[in-house]
């Protein structure tokens, strides 16, 4: 039997008996809180006399519940920069709480075991339905009690997901923790996961990565997803003022996103940008960075029109000065504005980022000559880079989203957008260390770059019965282009030193022409279906996307040298139970995809066009989920194949295989207490290859381990003061796949505290961090092509946030 069903929001989840503890595999504490179902009141009806001095909101209910006898505990980020007017008389319990919490906000709600605690009446998010099995594109999950992370994410072709349904392993970071750990860039946020590593440089012009011990973001062709599709995104760098979210899906994406258009497949990171509040918002930070880094950031949120339909929320930051790399200035300026209607039936959005990053003194990564022992890691601040170098990356992004429910079980969606980088730059390129004493080689030259980037989607979303099988079903056609044109005039090489730099001056080079040196596209069309049993405990996924990949590749001449046209299948397949409601366990296996390569012109098949390299990936993993406590472990297997030249042909006969295990946990582990972090090992092999004594040897840029582990605490005598600190290791790397050139292993940690207060009225918050606060000397991390980089200095980062 079919039958049509509307789409509906999750159901909420039962509560959980808080003394549960945490399986020891996953080395979590115990869960604190569990949400009853009860009345959001207190249940007592008793008269007592009262007098609470007007004061911060926090100490004044504090004071209130040692006077009522009852059990009350909160974050204090709920309540941190309110002010309660205090209570003078005699009153009952739900009397007394109404004219404390006053306006403000928040409420008191029961928990199941007699206790209490705080929760905002209207989470500060677009008014929206949560909807794992409809999967709306523009609704956002609700976040942890922590705020620190995202109950679930936004995993392209499958729309919304709960954490607790997806057959992946996710990490959702929120804007509150963007706010808190002072995170400038995507690349600054992403140090706080254990399954990624940056290969970007600090202070220098790109972020790129590696997750699960594969290269993502290397090339001149964005990799980074915005609100779900690929070609928006900056090419080189993301700014988190935009950004509501940053989504982390771990594992190749072909299916959920299409492929990653520079063939990314170790995961997926997606930017989801701030859209209009409930409430109305008027927020401005100030910031300061080592040495002299002044800046400010606009944050303005408005609702209007009938219904408050309409929505405007604009972004707009400034930020400028010396850095605490020697002779490095930068100067960013970030302009953006997301305009959203939210009708019964219609709801659009559309996004406009303008952003600009110039640079003097940029920081560039080193590669090693051949036989030669890498060298210590100098100081952070060291530069090797000439002062009269600089480098500017201009770019433009627009995005158009809508979706239009035709019926209760039946959406229809489209996106249409993309974006332009221009980069101009004038410096000293890759710099090569020859030999131990940290002697330095690197060839001076005027670069310039140009990309822009098309993107158009549509498909419609179905929910439906088949006896007692519910079914949420997608169907979407895809379209993706760029354009690349660059142009580069080199000039001698100059010599330096890692440890004692010498200035050289500068080259007179001459301005380069940009013809355009290639040219792709990639479309398909991609169906997707998740079938649910037994009160959606049972959910079986599966999918197919069918894609085709063109590109051409010019000469100066605009005469086309190679052209390519492929296409390829990739499936997905997940499997998600969930035998209690705290718990799920999950497998999935999941393609990515790769285009695949021409032979060079060395080969003795030069020209041979190769069909797209498919990766493969299985996992297995469990989820734990007690509403205050999030953890998640993974097991997986990734196999990456490549070509290669070899005897003179070139073929594909390379494969590397990446096997882990990944622990993710984040949440309260007692009261005013957080942890945010895990550990990742890494088993990366070269299983195939075309050089007989590289087989079994270690990848380039993939440690055995990866251990990442933040924590705060509430002090319980300031109100409002909350401690912080961190630490990152990785565990050595090398850095050519012969595995003679290695970077020691490194650990690096960070110290904070922020303060929120009220401030003429004004809800204020104060925050410091210090980064790397033992000034450790570090290579930081190797890009795929053998690059290595330096690790940051020790960096004062200072903030203060006022809403008006």
């Amino acid at each position: 039997m079919f039958v049509a069903r509307p789409l509906r929001p999750n159901r909420p989840r039962t509560p959980v008996i808080r003394n549960v503890l945490l399986s020891l595999a996953l080395s979590a504490a115990c869960g604190t809180s569990a949400w009853a179902a009860a009345p959001s009141q207190l249940e007592t009806d008793a008269v007592r006399a009262y007098n609470i001095a007007p004061g911060p909101l926090g100490a004044a209910l504090s004071s209130f519940a040692t006077d009522a006898g009852i059990a009350l505990s909160f974050q204090p980020s709920i309540t941190e920069g309110l002010w309660s007017p205090g209570l003078s008389g005699t009153y009952s319990a739900q009397e007394a709480v109404s004219r404390l919490l006053g306006d403000s906000g928040v409420e008191m709600v029961a928990r199941n075991d007699g206790s209490y605690t705080l929760v905002l009446r209207q989470v500060s998010l677009p008014e929206i339905t949560v909807d794992a099995p409809d999967g709306r594109t523009n609704t956002l999950p609700p976040t942890y009690s922590s705020g620190q992370v995202s109950r679930g994410a936004r995993l392209g072709l499958l729309g919304n997901k709960d954490v607790m349904d997806a057959p992946f392993s996710i990490s959702s970071y929120t804007s509150t923790l963007i706010k808190n750990q002072q995170a400038v860039t995507v690349g600054d946020l992403l140090e706080r996961d254990p399954s990624v590593r940056s290969t970007g440089q600090t202070g220098g012009i790109v972020d790129s990565f590696f997750i699960r011990g594969f290269p993502v973001g290397e090339g001149n062709l964005g990799e980074l997803a915005f609100d779900g599709v690929y070609g928006v995104a900056s090419n080189y760098r993301v700014f988190t003022e935009y950004a509501e979210r940053i989504e982390l899906v771990k594992g190749p994406g072909a299916l959920l996103y299409g492929m990653s258009p520079n063939s990314a497949v170790g995961g997926v990171i997606n930017v989801v940008p701030k859209r209009s509040l409930d409430e109305d918002l008027t927020r401005f930070t100030t910031r300061y960075a080592m040495n002299s880094q002044f800046g400010g950031h606009l944050d303005l949120s408005r609702r209007f029109g009938e219904e408050r339909r309409f929505g405007v929320r604009i972004n707009s930051s400034v930020q400028q000065g010396d850095t605490a790399i020697d002779k490095q200035s930068r100067d960013v300026g970030i302009g953006a504005i997301s305009v959203d209607y939210q009708g019964d039936r219609l709801r659009s959005s559309l996004d406009l980022i303008n952003q600009k990053e110039k640079f003097d003194a940029a920081s560039r990564p080193f590669l090693i000559a051949a036989g030669v022992q890498i060298p210590s890691a100098a100081n952070g601040r060291t530069n090797v880079s000439q002062d009269w170098g600089r480098s500017e990356a201009r770019d433009e992004s627009a995005l158009l989203s809508s979706e239009y429910d035709l019926s209760d079980a039946l959406t229809v969606f489209a996106h249409a957008g993309g974006g332009k980088s221009d980069v101009e730059r004038m410096s000293d390129q890759t710099p090569t260390i020859i030999n131990i004493a940290g002697d330095t080689s690197s060839t001076p030259g005027y670069y310039k770059f140009e990309v822009q980037r098309y993107t158009v989607d549509a498909g419609a979303r179905l929910a439906f019965d088949t006896g007692p099988v519910s079914h949420s079903s997608v169907l979407q056609v895809t379209r993706y282009r760029d354009e690349l044109s660059r142009g580069i005039i080199s000039g001698p090489a100059i010599l330096s030193n890692i440890y004692h730099p010498i200035d050289r001056p500068r080259p007179d080079i001459s301005e380069p022409r940009t013809p355009k040196v290639s040219q792709s596209e990639l479309s398909g069309v991609a169906l997707a279906n998740t079938l649910a049993v037994l009160d959606e405990r049972l959910q079986f996924t599966v999918g197919l996307r069918k894609q085709n990949i063109k590109s051409d590749n010019y000469n100066t001449a605009g005469v086309v040298t190679s052209a390519y046209d492929k296409s390829k299948t990739t499936p997905l397949f997940g499997l998600l139970a969930k035998p209690w409601d705290h718990v799920s366990l999950y497998y999935n296996y999941v393609e990515g995809l790769s285009k695949g390569d021409t032979a060079p012109s060395a080969a003795s098949n030069a020209g041979e066009i190769f069909s797209p390299y498919i990766s493969r990936q299985q996992e297995i993993g469990v989820k734990l989920d007690y509403d205050s406590f999030m953890s998640t472990l993974a097991l997986f297997q990734i196999q990456k194949p490549s070509g290669e030249l070899a005897s003179g042909v070139f073929s594909v006969q390379g494969e590397q295989r990446n096997r882990g295990l990944e622990l993710n946990l984040s949440g309260d582990i007692a009261r005013g207490t957080r942890l945010l972090g895990g550990v990742t090992l890494l088993d990366g092999k070269l299983t195939r290859t075309g050089v007989t004594a590289n087989r079994g040897n270690k990848p380039v840029g993939v440690p055995q381990v990866q251990t990442n582990l933040w924590a705060e605490w509430d002090t319980p005598r300031v109100e409002g003061l909350t401690l912080t600190s961190g630490a990152i290791y990785t565990g050595s790397q090398y850095v050519n796949q012969a595995n003679t050139q290695k970077l020691d292993a490194w650990t690096r940690f960070d110290v904070g505290a922020r303060y929120a207060t009220r401030i003429a009225d004004r809800p204020t918050t104060f925050r410091a961090t210090v980064q790397n606060v033992l000034d450790r000397e570090y290579w930081s991390g190797v890009a795929s092509y053998g690059a290595f980089s330096q690790g940051s200095p020790r960096t004062l980062l200072v903030s203060a946030t006022v809403d008006f």
